[in-house]
């Protein structure tokens, strides 16, 4: 019997009001809406909470009609409850706080949950959930994902733009623009692990290319805020915890990229031996 047919898949509504509930505090729930979000500056998280629920969903209903391997299956239940960990509850409170933290947060985004999505390949659940009406948003996405060194230039851009001290306050004192980061980074890391990761054999060596670039200018962010004499983003901040920050860009970032290239070059010689 094939494997998918004996992976049980949890409730939608079990799933949505799991990841809703997580972008919401724990105090009573007798209040208005907007007291139990937090006032508005709550609304950004529990829409991005229901953006999440709902691709969770959809890809539920999709693997029902359309049953996925169990790898693919785990892979994406796996990304999902890591992007709302990370989004939502006390972490993202404490990377408000911390550059450290921030840093994870900034990780699980980049090399950890994309890459998790990419490996379920979630699109032919989430297309047979909802048919024809998201092939507008998905077509051009995946021509673009072609493109290797592109993905790779335009996700580089949004991690340079983005922690730059400018726009890095910015996302760290408004909620909004904290959402609008976030999307940055999933969106882009989405397309860029998408084009090395699920790209054509006649275009590894580009993928490899796009990652080794990838480490190259990632590393170099993070081995500026490690060696920096001065806190860069706020001088209220720890030395320290930029430091630290540094060193999770850096290191643990730095091994993905290393692991993919490795992945992806081992497929190479496999294929040519």
């Amino acid at each position: 019997m094939s494997d998918t047919r004996v992976l049980r898949w949890p409730s939608p509504r079990f799933i949505g009001a799991g990841v809703t509930s997580l972008a919401l505090p724990l105090p009573a729930l007798a209040h208005s809406p907007l007291d139990v979000l937090g006032g508005p500056d709550g609304i950004p998280a529990l829409l991005s909470a229901i953006a999440l629920a709902m691709l969770w969903i959809l890809y539920i209903v999709g693997a029902r009609r359309l049953p996925p391997g169990r790898r693919s299956g785990l892979n994406l239940h796996a990304g999902m409850l890591i992007a709302a960990l990370a989004l939502f509850g006390p972490f993202d409170e404490w990377a408000k706080t911390s550059s450290a933290m921030h840093m994870t947060q900034h990780m699980l985004l980049m090399v950890v949950i994309p890459p998790l999505w990419v490996l379920a390949r979630p699109l032919p659940q989430w297309r047979a959930a909802s048919g024809d009406l998201a092939r507008p948003l998905w077509q051009p996405m995946l021509r673009l994902a072609r493109y290797p060194m592109l993905t790779a230039l335009i996700h580089g851009a949004m991690i340079w733009i983005w922690h730059a001290p400018g726009p890095y306050m910015i996302a760290v004192e408004n909620v909004w623009w904290h959402l609008l980061e976030h999307l940055c980074f999933l969106l882009s890391g989405w397309l860029f692990w998408w084009s090395v990761l699920r790209g054509s054999a006649a275009s590894t060596g580009k993928a490899m290319v796009a990652l080794l670039l990838t480490l190259m200018h990632t590393g170099l962010l993070g081995a500026l805020l490690t060696f920096a004499r001065a806190p860069i983003y706020d001088e209220a901040r720890s030395l320290a915890d930029q430091q630290l920050a540094g060193l999770i860009m850096w290191v643990p970032g730095g091994i993905a990229y290393i692991l993919a290239i490795s992945w992806l070059g081992y497929g190479w010689l496999r294929r040519h031996t």
